[in-house]
């Protein structure tokens, strides 16, 4: 929905396509943010080239339980999609991706490797094959989620100026759930305790009125169970922001391990 009276666009989305290519590297270590949340580094000659020019990228993870001997082969294996964090090269020219996992116990696949994987275990990366690139600059910035969302939020929140108005809140389980995020601004954490993941979310996004709205032509970015579309895209009508040049997804689906959404 657009303002009846839009000010002048201040920013535009922009989709670029990539040729979708397969590559294969290894689980070199991990790292744990908090119980719940797993920062792991994949090497490998070929990461040689990644990138990801979106923020909001997704890149299919394969979880083959051995080495795969083809590409096909590899694409048979469990898979999920997740955003890229960070990605290069290291001083002793090791090749190398960060990603970042919110765990759900051993109940899905991605969090059982994330967590048990051995060291050195395969893993296939398929894309991006497509991204939603920024153009312009933001008057100000929304950028709303749950654990599932803190690499792009991340990664957004590295492109807020000094001094821009921005509202970031991040849902988590409580506060021995909080993790670091980088920013110019305080990050606002959402303890939902024992509600429903997002209901917590909800109802602080719920609450936003005009006054909270960051600048004349916010980019806002919203993602988190799928529940969160409806009351996200209902803060976008009230503050007249045009959901074509905003980013409001639901990223998981509670008791749908297969749900991914869509671009």
């Amino acid at each position: 929905m657009t303002s009846s009276n839009p000010v002048t666009e201040s920013f535009s989305l922009e989709k670029q396509s990539l040729d979708l290519r397969f590559r294969s590297a290894t689980l070199a270590s991990r790292e744990h943010l908090t119980d719940s949340y797993v920062r792991v580094r994949l090497t490998g000659d070929e990461l040689e080239g990644f990138g990801s020019a979106g923020h909001d990228d997704h890149i299919r993870i394969f979880l083959p339980e051995q080495p795969p001997a083809s590409v096909e082969e590899m694409r048979e294996a469990p898979s999920r999609e997740f955003t890229p964090l960070e990605w290069g090269t290291d001083p002793e020219g090791v090749h190398y991706l960060d990603l970042e996992f919110a765990l759900h116990g051993d109940e899905g696949v991605a969090s059982a490797w994330a967590q048990h994987a051995p060291i050195g275990s395969v893993i296939g990366i398929g894309g991006p094959r497509g991204s939603r690139i920024i153009s312009g600059s933001p008057d100000g910035w929304l950028l709303a989620g749950d654990e599932t969302a803190v690499a792009q939020i991340r990664r957004y929140a590295a492109l807020i100026p000094e001094g821009a108005p921005a509202v970031i809140l991040v849902e988590v389980r409580n506060a021995g759930h909080q993790m670091a995020i980088d920013a110019p601004v305080p990050v606002e954490y959402i303890n939902r305790g024992s509600a429903f993941p997002g209901t917590a979310l909800a109802d602080a996004i719920a609450n936003l009125d005009a006054d909270d709205k960051p600048g004349e032509d916010p980019f806002v970015f919203v993602a988190a169970e799928k529940s969160i579309v409806k009351p996200a895209r209902a803060l976008a009508a009230r503050w007249g922001v045009d959901t074509d040049r905003a980013i409001i997804k639901g990223y998981w689906k509670s008791k749908d391990t297969e749900y991914h959404a869509a671009d």
